[in-house]
């Protein structure tokens, strides 16, 4: 009895230190298990995202296709872009996640419950789309207009979702809120075809108006970029200070506004001095008190 009692009591650590083994066993094939899925799940992960940025690459290229070949306007077509770059990639956002083991349903709520957070973070944005499309619907300007808004002023180069990119005269990029572009004052210089072009030129008081008048009417006739309809106007402006002004105007295609405007400006300086018409400069007469 006393026999086997002792042997018990022998086999038990034995017992223990291998039921210990078994669990230490389980555990290490429990993570190698773990992270093979994870690790299949990665790679599966991976090769979603390679694939989807090859398809999205290459649907983007046939939509951009599609839009040029149907001659849509260069505004839409940048919108559309943008706009179906983005949806993709979403999608791509959602597969991926779907792929990892993340349950969708459960990252949607996620989504719609953090949806009035974003929404209210992201108002500025939403107001940005929303200009976005009324730009697009009531087009008081498209690609290649010469615009002024918001304090600035360029060639409007693309209308995305959210801005409306300019890029300035001096070759600046600009990029404006379309919200701010939808809903404030904006001056499009591209929409009419012909442009008015204003001088105000000044000359010394007493020169003989009708001469100077003369001599501008022959400055404005030598221009053939200057448009007879409507006429040129030419009329003494103003008795100032210094000088008596002379306010010339006329009109000229859109192109050809600043070409027209500087030439024309150094012909009255280059023929006011041939026919000897004085231009006057600020004078300050003081007059010395007598004891």
């Amino acid at each position: 009895m006393y026999l086997i009692s002792f042997l018990l009591t022998a086999a038990a650590p034995a017992q223990a230190a291998q039921d210990g083994a078994d669990k230490v066993q389980q555990v290490i094939q429990h993570l190698i298990d773990g992270g093979v899925d994870i690790g299949g799940r990665i790679l599966g992960a991976l090769v979603i995202f390679l694939i989807g940025r090859f398809l999205i690459s290459f649907l983007n290229k046939l939509v951009r296709r599609i839009l040029e070949r149907r001659k849509v306007d260069a505004g839409i077509r940048s919108f559309v872009e943008s706009l179906v770059n983005i949806l993709l990639m979403v999608l791509l956002i959602v597969a991926i996640v779907d792929k990892l083991g993340i349950e969708t349903t459960s990252f949607a709520a996620l989504l719609a419950s953090a949806g009035v957070a974003v929404g209210m973070a992201l108002s500025g944005n939403l107001q940005n789309f929303a200009g976005g499309l009324i730009i697009l619907l009531f087009r008081p300007y498209k690609v290649g207009d010469w615009i002024e808004c918001q304090g600035e002023s360029g060639s409007v180069k693309e209308i995305q979702i959210f801005h409306t990119i300019l890029t300035t005269a001096d070759n600046k990029t600009v990029y404006i809120p379309n919200g701010s572009a939808s809903s404030g004052v904006l001056v499009n210089y591209s929409n009419e075809e012909t442009r008015r072009v204003d001088w105000v030129v000044g000359v010394e008081y007493g020169e003989d108006y009708a001469r100077v008048e003369e001599a501008a009417r022959r400055i404005v006739a030598a221009d053939k970029r200057i448009l007879d309809t409507p006429a040129p106007f030419i009329a003494l402006d103003a008795l100032d200070a210094s000088s008596v002004n002379i306010r010339i105007r006329v009109w000229v295609k859109n192109a050809d506004y600043w070409g027209v405007y500087y030439d024309v400006q150094r012909a009255i300086y280059d023929e006011f001095n041939k026919a000897g018409i004085g231009f006057p400069f600020p004078q300050l007469t003081v007059h010395q008190a007598k004891d």
